[in-house]
């Protein structure tokens, strides 16, 4: 699969990659959204992951992504377990949707949170949504209800921020408010859109 007209979305966990990808969407950017998908294909794999996890992991017949996440965050095994399951159908149906959206021949995003943890996608632009280390520890604890464990666990299971940073095409700066971010999201766009 080619990718020329795509540009990465990535950051880290409560960076405000989501609220990024939605200003871009109103700057009239389509967007494929791994998390979007992440949740289809997790819903869909419901039997074997109760099969790999136990039962704790279901309620109501849905996969419980607390649950889970308190396990597999906690367990590099059982998280690559989990990835060996999820990803490739998470990156077939990423691939499926990139194809219409090269028929058109203009500029679109893929929303990829583990892009550079992943290395699945030949695509050489990326935009990183920045906000420090600490600053992603408070959003998350205060977002997710998380402790500050917790929080760090998440963290920890990710490239770390700076790193990403310093791979970035381009780096939104997302540390003071959503009037910032649309500025930084709007300047990447008129670059994108040349």
């Amino acid at each position: 699969m080619a990718y020329a007209h795509a540009t990465v979305l990535t950051g880290g966990i409560a960076t405000g990659k989501s609220t990024a990808a939605e200003i871009f969407r109103s700057l009239g950017f389509e967007i494929i959204d791994a998390d979007t998908i992440a949740h289809e294909v997790l819903a869909s794999q419901r039997e074997p992951i109760a099969a790999m996890f136990g039962e704790q992991v279901i309620r109501d017949g849905e996969v419980d992504r607390k649950a889970l996440g308190g396990i597999v965050f906690g367990d590099e095994l059982k998280r690559r377990q989990l990835e060996a399951l999820l990803h490739p159908l998470i990156e077939s149906k990423i691939a499926q949707q990139a194809e219409r959206l090269e028929a058109l021949a203009r500029p679109y995003l893929i929303d990829i949170p583990l892009f550079y943890e992943r290395d699945a996608y030949p695509i050489d632009r990326v935009i990183v949504v920045y906000a420090p280390r600490d600053l992603q520890i408070e959003r998350l604890i205060t977002r997710n209800t998380l402790t500050r464990p917790e929080a760090l666990q998440r963290l920890d299971a990710q490239m770390d921020i700076e790193e990403k940073r310093i791979r970035a095409t381009w780096v939104i700066d997302n540390t003071a408010d959503r009037a910032h971010l649309r500025d930084e999201c709007e300047q990447i766009a008129a670059k994108l859109s040349t």
